[in-house]
């Protein structure tokens, strides 16, 4: 009883952490968590996400935005008409290049990449069971394409109107 208890305790923790929110960059009540939500956005690797970054460096020279990617550390870096962007192989969080001026982009809330409703629109990897990589690569795709981009929120942290 007592281990399905200290169980969920951990899932929930785990699963809520404020760190994993990309729109809780402002550090909470007087900023006073920022240390926190940026050492965990853009911090030290657990193993699985040092597995991803592996994975990446030898995924991405094989797609269409090969040649505007690298795998530097912590970061997938991506190379956009506009501004070079590192995406964190642990939370996904993406930061502009060279001031590190953190870029907020949420998926929809209903999981859809259009924002439609219906099941979520996330492509098919033929490695199961990492939703990160699946997020950070739709990011790096976009963002390769960057002056494609017409989302007014993401525009106007981009410095585009």
């Amino acid at each position: 009883m007592l281990s399905e208890v200290l169980r969920d305790v951990g899932l929930f923790v785990g699963v809520r952490s404020a760190g994993k929110d990309p729109a809780w960059s402002d550090g909470g009540p007087e900023g006073r968590y920022r240390d926190y939500w940026w050492e965990y956005g853009f911090g030290e690797l657990s193993q699985s996400a040092r597995e991803r970054g592996e994975l990446l460096a030898r995924l991405l020279p094989r797609l269409a935005v090969g040649a505007r990617c690298t795998v530097e550390g912590r970061f997938p870096e991506v190379r956009g008409e506009l501004h070079t962007y590192r995406i964190h192989l642990g939370s996904g969080n993406v930061l502009i290049a060279p001031d590190d001026r953190y870029l907020c982009i949420v998926p929809a809330s209903d999981g859809s990449a259009d924002g439609q409703a219906g099941p979520p629109a996330v492509p098919y990897l033929p490695f199961e069971g990492d939703r990160m990589l699946a997020v950070i690569l739709c990011k790096a795709v976009m963002l390769a394409d960057d002056t494609a981009i017409t989302d007014p929120v993401i525009t106007a942290q981009l410095g585009q109107r």
